[in-house]
């Protein structure tokens, strides 16, 4: 028997999360056990082993008047420890969520059971219940028969439908903290009479990512792979292990090296890692690193501004949205990544060297003296409190050798407002709009008007009236009908 079973949590002293295991002995003792449950929290934190207590305490044959803990020696106490009782229901709500499953199990609720005091129905990851399936399950919550108890167990407690919720008593799971994942392991070390420093149970703590689970069959392996209980050797193994590292991720990131990063989420994901799971502690790691940023407790990240944190972090949850849609558990990572990396520029410039470099800057150069060489001469020297007409037609010339698209979408906006730092840009239409704020395009022109303006800018985008044109008004960079017609091909296609 596999660790995690042969040590299961058997009585509520033996739940290793202090806020859960005190909850549950308060409802207990109180006499009053609610007719349904919610367990919601991480995978690994304990829910289904209490819930299997639960089932013990009210079908416990040596209960009286005063429920307390299971006795774990009688004939129901046994035979839920051991996943036999008939009248104690597991369900995995992952293969069993269609409205049919659900109306099956209504028309055996109404069974009374066949030899204990209760029927225990616990219903696990029960978030992936369609929409009517829950509303089916709803009915039977509402005003279940006395010989029933439900106890629904989920990692995803937001996916639930309100009036579920609403309905049952929640107990909220959280991850183990490092002190509650060695009182867990120190059980095993025990019960297995191993000899481990509680250094080394802390290593094993952190690994796990507050999973007892996971933790404990971190240990299993250790003692199954016969590696050496000593400090050097484990962290060897963990090490090995380890086949996510956020920090390392987060910085690859930030290096906006997109080919580095989809190599690590195709080596995370062929070892088995969840996609859900990565990107939520991705969030974590920002999160903590955005709210440092304002003055609150947490560890900062000082190579990304506030901005880019908030931009990162939102094509995350994008990301983390969509992934039930793919056929691809990766993809829409995948998606987000190549996003932030902007890689339809971000290719050319790691496929170019430093010479072509400085061929490219130096066609720029020529433009820009072609086009406007004592006028930008003059801005450079000149602290600006507005955009002139003349700066903003300046501005699209330098852009356009660079990204014709980027010029094409410029001409259907204005500048309404510059503080010296920040630039508002009116823009005419929505799509536009949207292009010009993804991340390539943005850091493009914030590039341009810094070279022009020469200090930093940042470029926000705000939807606006466009003008009324005049007939015999020309384009501000004068350019001709065919050569418009060939940029809108490369926007919108032929």
């Amino acid at each position: 028997m596999t660790f995690y079973l042969k040590y299961r949590p058997q009585t509520f002293e033996d739940l290793d999360l202090d806020s859960v295991r005190e909850e549950l002995k308060k409802i207990v003792a109180s006499g009053n056990i609610p007719h349904a449950f919610l367990f919601a929290g991480p995978k690994g934190t304990g829910k289904t082993s209490a819930a299997r207590i639960i089932a013990k305490i009210v079908n416990c044959e040596k209960q009286g008047k005063k429920l307390t803990e299971p006795c774990n020696k009688c004939g129901e106490c046994k035979s839920i420890s051991n996943g036999n009782n008939i009248d104690v229901i597991e369900l995995d709500a992952a293969s069993n969520r269609g409205i049919d499953d659900i109306r099956a199990l209504r028309d055996t609720i109404k069974l009374s059971p066949a030899h204990s005091k209760k029927k225990v129905y616990i219903i696990d990851e029960a978030h992936m219940l369609t929409l009517e399936a829950s509303n089916a399950l709803l009915k039977t919550l509402e005003e279940p028969p006395d010989h029933v108890l439900f106890i629904l167990a989920t990692t995803n407690p937001e996916k639930l439908i309100e009036t579920i919720k609403s309905r049952t008593t929640l107990i909220e799971f959280h991850k183990a903290s490092p002190e509650e994942t060695i009182r867990s392991l120190t059980s095993v070390v025990k019960g297995e009479k191993l000899k481990i420093d509680k250094e080394i149970l802390l290593s094993i703590s952190k690994m796990s990512d507050g999973s007892f689970r996971d933790a404990v069959k971190i240990l299993e392996q250790i003692v199954s792979q016969k590696i050496k209980l000593e400090k050097a050797a484990i962290e060897e193994f963990l090490f090995k292990k380890k086949a996510f590292n956020q920090k390392e991720f987060i910085n690859i990131l930030l290096a906006k090296d997109s080919k580095k990063a989809l190599s690590q989420i195709d080596g995370f994901v062929k070892k088995g890692v969840g996609v859900e799971s990565v990107i939520d502690s991705l969030i974590s790691v920002l999160r903590e690193s955005l709210l440092a940023k304002i003055g609150l407790a947490g560890e900062e990240i000082t190579d990304v501004s506030k901005e880019d944190l908030i931009s990162l972090i939102e094509l995350l949850i994008e990301a983390r949205s969509q992934i039930v849609f793919s056929p691809i558990e990766e993809l829409s990572l995948e998606i987000a990544v190549i996003k932030w990396c902007g890689d339809d520029i971000q290719e050319k410039v790691n496929e170019i060297d430093e010479e072509e470099k400085g061929e490219k800057k130096n066609i720029i150069e020529e433009k820009m003296e072609e086009k406007k060489i004592e006028k930008v001469a003059k801005i450079l020297t000149t602290r600006l409190s507005e955009i002139t007409d003349d700066v903003w037609k300046t501005i699209l010339t330098t852009v356009r050798p660079i990204n014709t698209s980027i010029e094409a979408l410029l001409r259907a906006a204005k500048p309404v407002g510059y503080d010296g730092t920040n630039l508002t840009l009116g823009v005419y239409y929505r799509f536009h709009k949207e292009r010009l704020e993804e991340v390539s395009h943005r850091k493009v022109l914030e590039d341009v008007l810094a070279s022009i303006l020469g200090s930093p800018v940042r470029v926000t985008c705000t939807l606006t009236e466009p003008p009324v044109k005049k007939v015999a008004e020309l384009p501000l960079t004068e350019t001709k009908d065919n050569d418009i017609i060939k940029i809108a091909e490369e926007i919108f296609g032929n």
